[in-house]
């Protein structure tokens, strides 16, 4: 049998675990439901909130449930915490308030029958007047202008491979490879293009934070869009999953922090550019329309997707979940930062130096915000603890381009359905105009 084949079935298991890594999360016996008494989550500031804690099992209230919660803004210390058991099953506390433009979180543990189960809510106030900590440096468009400009140099030298096993009847597959930032470096990706002659608009899938291999998005070039699903990390991503669990739990380890004393050496940068050297590929097929190019993705995707709409003039739009690498510093302002948490309390002592804070300045998503021009589409919701909604609206709340949030309250580090059936439907329509 071809070995290739053989390891087929197994790579598509891991790539669905993949995928399915950011959504709902499995039902459990019981349920501890946590909610704000405001129907939106959302509050003015000096306002109380109020958090209704429910212990159920099928459905029923569980009598003399044990809890312990805490109550205080995301991601910092506590400002309120008790234990109690729930007579009924159902309790109602005050939550207090902020006096300032933020998020508020509850978070609940009960114990029934020996075992734990977790759940929280958070209550947003002002959350659309929060405004970053990070700053704009001076030259932070000369910086990038730099670096788009040396990529310019480096001839890509294309290679593609047809996957004939993942193909349709409608969508030839490739496994693709780019030379990126500098000669003898790679960039890889799984290219999917509609079979039918003609022209058609192209959409860069941009990934979340990680090690592994893609699949690539044929269900969108099935709609008759071309795509072009990335990675990062300058290995093919076709090979068998334990190469990329080995590699993550190893030299790609704490990739996020990578050179962060360098402005030029620092790790993103060639990520940030590797996405415009894949739209400079997608952009040559003799397929593409030469007008209609988006770019989407979630958490560090939801950072790369806006990254790249903002650097990148041939962009048309963009859809961004949960963007990760936004306002990273807030820590430093004693509230919650983004993903990586470069600057959180167990990192901030070996972080908070000038070269590194000077470094992140010219990568942190708030400042390429500022320059999108191109409609986008931004969805998250106020539970995420990987990319809290603190930085996601810092991030958000500069962004001038005409732009929609989709809120989907509940949800954390993960996506409804129907969040990706709007954005999906909405980019779409958009590459399509």
């Amino acid at each position: 049998m071809n070995k290739s084949k053989a390891l087929f079935p197994t790579f598509l298991l891991f790539v669905f675990l993949q995928l399915t890594a950011y959504s709902q999360p499995p039902n459990q016996l019981v349920k501890v439901l946590v909610a704000p008494d405001h129907p939106n989550w959302i509050y003015k500031t000096g306002e109380e909130v109020k958090f209704t804690i429910s212990v159920l099992r099928y459905g029923n209230p569980v009598p003399n449930a044990k809890i312990k919660y805490e109550i205080g803004p995301e991601k910092m210390e506590a400002s309120k915490k008790d234990s109690l058991n729930l007579a009924d099953g159902k309790i109602t506390v005050s939550g207090g308030t902020m006096r300032t433009p933020g998020f508020l979180r509850c978070t609940v543990v009960a114990y029934v029958d020996d075992k734990e189960y977790r759940n929280l809510a958070t209550a947003g106030y002002d959350p659309e007047a929060i405004k970053p900590t990070e700053k704009n440096p001076a030259d932070f468009v000369q910086f990038w202008d730099k670096a788009k400009s040396d990529l310019a140099k480096i001839p890509m030298d294309a290679r593609m491979t047809l996957l004939p096993e993942r193909c349709t009847e409608n969508v030839n597959v490739y496994h693709v490879n780019l030379q990126n930032y500098r000669v003898g470096t790679r960039l890889y990706g799984i290219l999917s293009v509609p079979k039918k002659e003609g022209k058609y608009p192209a959409l860069l899938r941009v990934p979340g934070a990680g090690v592994r291999p893609y699949g690539g998005d044929i269900a969108t070039a099935e709609r008759g869009i071309i795509t072009f699903e990335i990675g990062i990390h300058g290995i093919p991503v076709n090979l068998d999953p334990s190469v990329y669990t080995s590699l993550g739990a190893g030299v790609l380890n704490d990739y996020p922090s990578y050179n962060l004393d360098d402005r030029d050496k620092y790790f993103y940068k060639r990520v940030y550019v590797g996405c415009l050297r894949a739209n400079d590929f997608l952009t040559s097929l003799p397929q593409y329309d030469g007008k209609n190019l988006g770019v989407a993705g979630g958490s560090q995707g939801g950072a790369l997707s806006i990254v790249t709409a903002a650097l990148d003039k041939r962009v048309k739009c963009l859809v961004s979940f949960y963007p990760a690498i936004s306002d990273v510093t807030g820590y430093l302002e004693g509230r919650a930062g983004g993903w990586p948490h470069l600057f959180a309390k167990n990192n901030v002592a070996y972080n908070n130096t000038k070269e590194k804070l000077n470094t992140v300045q010219y990568y942190d998503v708030v400042n390429f915000a500022r320059l999108l021009k191109v409609p986008g589409m931004y969805s998250w919701g106020f539970n995420d603890e990987t990319c809290p909604p603190t930085s996601t609206y810092s991030a958000y709340n500069v962004i001038s381009a005409p732009k929609q949030l989709f809120l989907a309250l509940e949800t954390g580090h993960w996506t409804f359905p129907e969040q990706n059936e709007k954005t999906n439907n909405w980019i779409v329509d958009q590459l399509k105009k």
